[in-house]
């Protein structure tokens, strides 16, 4: 028989205590569970459902594209869908109409057999297509010679060529690199789809296309960079992206950093851009590299990676780390999916509120904004902040909602920082839409094929991005582009008129593009 133990209470405590963190973590498990059953087996409307009633779209839609006035919020704060647009009765007025006049199989009269005049007509309007023509355009320069001279000859020189001795014309690399890099259709599609024209192309020709578009859009890319780089504020994630290592022929994953600039929530003078840059990991090193000279705000999530940026003594300037409200909110509607507990509904319905007054100051100047929120956001930040803390003090280190607690206490400083500069974003969600255009490339292409190749999908990716988020058709923009490069009609030291916001179109509107 064992003796019983000299302090009962004390043992009775540390079982207590045992069993408070074996239900933690039974909790946890199961919290998780849930998370991967939903994810596996739920169905798309369950997926994205309302988890308290007062909140339209607890998700956010943080990777969905909004149209160009939201560019960078959420827009859950509504409690009420928007109604579906639709264009019945309003076909674009700038499109050619081709007018098709039916008349009447006689225009005498039934009675008198008199001629009939013309008292109106109806009007109605279908949308029509011409699909893609294959040409050849055959360049001929006659040569000229004098009769009566010896050895003159003249004929006019041959114009600039993007690849010379090529087959191919600007426009139709140009159009082969916008199916691709724009609307994500692979090469292998494309070239199944010329072959259906009669075109048969073996794969690595437009390849070598795409390589030489890179190329020469290298430098209109560089000062597309400097520009984001040159903004008080930015926006910066990471995503993966695999690559064939040359020297194994395996693949492995490499990173896309996307750096983007944006001022529109408050009318601010940056337009909207994008620049992708291959590297090959998501370290701390890899993105103080890229930012180089950088000092500024700059709004991420809460990777660590970005934190030593913060470093005081950082001899390229001050970085000021601006963090993500939405990815602390998603860590407390996911939990709250599974546990529908009463804490984080209420930490929800308080982000939640902030939200809906970013929603009512979208778009008003920097001044008006902070006001509205030291009135309105500060005092609710403040009671969420006591929240955590009291609910830290009383739930087991181990539990799920300790975790979350834990990180938002953690990122406190940079997740107010909005609180300070009318400017400055609530969330990344800016940036984290522009990924979604490389996780949809690369579950079409699943890989690039190399180095080069991941570089020149950023080039490509970054510029057409920015063309469709500045409101323009991306293979009118980057066909114009790149026959001015290549013609010459613009020079390294002038590409800055190139750039996406800069760019027009001599003699033709402005085609805004639906979101």
């Amino acid at each position: 028989m064992s003796e019983p133990p000299e302090n009962p209470g004390r043992a009775l405590d540390a079982l207590r205590q045992k069993v408070a963190e074996l239900e933690a973590e039974l909790a946890a498990a199961n919290s998780l569970l849930g998370t991967y059953k939903a994810m596996l087996f739920g169905p798309r409307s369950e997926k994205a459902s309302l988890v308290l009633a007062e909140q339209a779209r607890l998700d956010l839609g943080d990777l969905s594209e909004l149209a160009a006035p939201l560019a960078a919020n959420d827009d859950g704060a509504s409690s009420s869908r928007s109604r579906p647009k639709r264009n019945i009765g309003a076909l674009p007025k700038h499109l050619p109409r081709v007018v098709h006049i039916i008349e009447p199989e006689s225009t005498q009269c039934a009675c008198c057999q008199g001629t009939m005049h013309r008292i109106g007509e109806d009007v109605s309007e279908a949308i029509d297509i011409v699909p893609a023509i294959l040409r050849v355009i055959e360049t001929v320069r006659p040569k000229y010679a004098c009769r009566a001279c010896e050895g003159t000859i003249i004929q006019a020189p041959a114009p600039r060529r993007m690849i010379e001795g090529g087959m191919a014309t600007i426009s139709f690399i140009a159009w082969i690199v916008t199916q691709r890099f724009a609307w994500y259709l692979p090469i292998y599609r494309q070239t199944q789809m010329l072959a259906g024209h009669g075109l048969v192309l073996d794969r690595s020709t437009p390849v070598r296309w795409v390589k030489s578009a890179a190329w020469w859009l290298e430098g209109l890319y560089d000062r597309q960079l400097r520009f984001i780089h040159s903004q008080a504020r930015i926006h910066v994630d990471e995503t993966r992206m695999p690559v064939i290592d040359p020297g194994r022929g395996q693949v492995r994953i490499d990173q896309f950093w996307a750096h983007g600039s944006d001022d529109r929530p408050w009318n601010g003078p940056a337009p909207p851009a994008v620049c992708y840059v291959h590297a090959r990991s998501r370290s701390h090193r890899a993105i103080a590299e890229q930012l180089g000279c950088y000092t500024g705000v700059l709004q991420v999530d809460g990777y660590t990676a970005y934190k030593a940026l913060e470093d005081p003594g950082r001899q390229a300037g001050k970085i000021r780390l601006a963090f993500c409200l939405a990815h602390l909110r998603r860590r407390f509607v996911d939990l709250h999916k599974s546990t529908q507990s009463p804490i984080t509904a209420q930490i929800i319905s308080m982000l939640g509120r902030v939200y809906k007054t970013e929603a009512e100051i979208r778009g008003a100047s920097a001044e008006h904004r902070l006001s509205v929120r030291a009135a309105q956001s500060r005092p609710i930040m403040e009671d969420l902040k006591r929240l955590l803390d009291d609910t830290g003090e009383r739930v087991s280190s181990t539990s799920k909602l300790a975790e979350h607690i834990g990180y938002a206490q953690g990122h406190w400083r940079g997740l107010t920082l909005f609180l300070d500069d009318g400017r400055i974003e609530v969330d990344n969600n800016m940036i984290e839409r522009q990924m979604r255009p490389i996780g949809i490339s690369r579950r079409n292409s699943l890989f690039a094929g190399n180095d080069g190749g991941a570089h020149s999908w950023a080039v490509l990716a970054s510029l057409l991005q920015t063309a469709k988020l500045n409101g323009h058709d991306p293979f009118t923009w980057l066909n114009d582009v790149l026959t001015r490069i290549v013609s010459g009609e613009v020079k390294n030291n002038e590409l800055d008129q190139l750039l996406a916001w800069n760019w027009r179109l001599a003699d033709q509107p402005k085609v805004q593009l639906a979101a």
